[in-house]
């Protein structure tokens, strides 16, 4: 359902627009017709731009950011300063700073120097300066109240601006175009809309039509506002349920952690005996390869040797003297070249004592043949 209506433009004059040698090219999809020299405005695009602007502007309030009204002229000073105290957001209704977004540091500074400015007051200190100080600061006072005041709350560059009459306030337009922030404006027939972002095409000169229209701007806000206010108290219910859960989980974790030290210290037990009975198995496998160093000293070739006497004495020492053992095998193949060398000698008597046999027996056939 659109929030504005036809009729309702209609009667706060919403559709005149300037006249024809004033108007601008670019207003020309927006204008209806023209009579006795004005450009009439087309009220059914105005009922569909505004419900279009408004609900971006909804958005961006739901979103908790701020958007700044701006409106130096006549007709909506007073209008301007009224809404958008309602809706809680800042707005410029005298003179625009030049560079107040793109320069937004420095006029956070005369913020600030304002502040200052109030708190000398709080604290006494204010009184104790002299007359002439006193005035000069009083009326520096009231200067930064008059142009800033309205944007003492605006800590940061605001999310989106709202413009009435594009034209007179073009170098507010200019600023949040470079600084790329949205920019939504009541555009009449002279203006130029190409750079706005939310062309509303209507009277920007008529009190009525301006009020028409922040109205519904308004409007929207507020539900934006108080849908920011549902979900903020749905987030801390949420939280506040989440908090309750976890201090319930938490008084019952003690619980379980006592009933786990008492099932894990058997199995650190259980654990612990069978590294001991592993490491056992270690030392008897090792006692194996001791007591095979006897088996080495085996020699049956070496039973006629004298040196075989000396393996009792081997056998009597502690087998886990590496030194002894390696003796014992040096002098095993000692033991057993011993006894091939001999072979030889042994058959070398054989044959001397054959021959010896031999030549007996050839002296006694000698006489017997004679």
């Amino acid at each position: 359902m659109s929030r504005t209506n036809f009729d309702q433009l209609l009667e706060a004059g919403c559709h005149f627009g300037h006249m024809k040698r004033k108007w601008n090219p670019a207003m020309a999809p927006y204008i209806f017709m023209e009579r006795n020299g004005i450009h009439i405005i087309d009220l059914h695009k105005t009922v569909a731009k505004i419900d279009e602007a408004a609900e971006a502007m909804k958005q961006i309030a739901r979103s908790g950011k701020r958007i700044l009204f701006v409106a130096t002229k006549k007709q909506a000073k007073d209008i301007i300063a009224e809404k958008a105290t309602s809706v809680g957001m800042p707005f410029v209704n005298e003179r625009w700073p030049g560079g107040m977004l793109t320069n937004f540091a420095t006029i956070r500074k005369a913020v600030k120097k304002m502040a200052t400015i109030d708190k000398m007051v709080e604290e006494g200190t204010f009184a104790n300066l002299s007359k002439r100080e006193l005035l000069q600061i009083t009326r520096q006072r009231a200067k930064l109240e008059k142009n800033l005041g309205s944007i003492a709350d605006l800590t940061r560059l605001p999310s989106a601006v709202f413009v009435v009459d594009v034209m007179k306030e073009n170098i507010a337009v200019h600023e949040a175009n470079r600084l790329g922030i949205p920019v939504f404006g009541i555009v009449d027939t002279n203006s130029d809309p190409r750079n706005i972002d939310f062309v509303i095409p209507a009277n920007d000169d008529a009190t009525k039509s301006v009020e028409v229209i922040l109205d519904a701007v308004c409007a929207a806000i507020v539900e934006g506002l108080e849908e920011r206010k549902v979900e903020r108290a749905d987030a801390e219910a949420a939280e506040a349920q989440a908090e309750a859960e976890a201090e319930e989980a938490a008084d019952a974790k003690p619980r379980r952690r006592r009933t786990r030290t008492r099932i894990e210290t058997p199995v650190e037990e259980v654990e612990a005996a069978p590294v001991k009975e592993e490491a056992a198995p270690v030392k008897e496998e090792a006692a194996p390869a001791e007591v095979e160093a006897p088996a080495k000293e085996e020699a049956p070739a070496e039973v006629e040797a004298p040196a075989k006497e000396e393996a009792p004495a081997e056998e009597a020492a502690p087998a886990k003297k590496a030194p002894a053992k390696k003796a014992a095998k040096a002098e095993a193949p000692a033991e057993e070249a011993a006894p091939a060398k001999k072979a030889p000698a042994k058959k070398a008597t054989a044959k001397k004592a054959a021959a010896k046999e031999e030549t007996p027996a050839a002296e006694a056939e000698a006489p017997a043949a004679e």
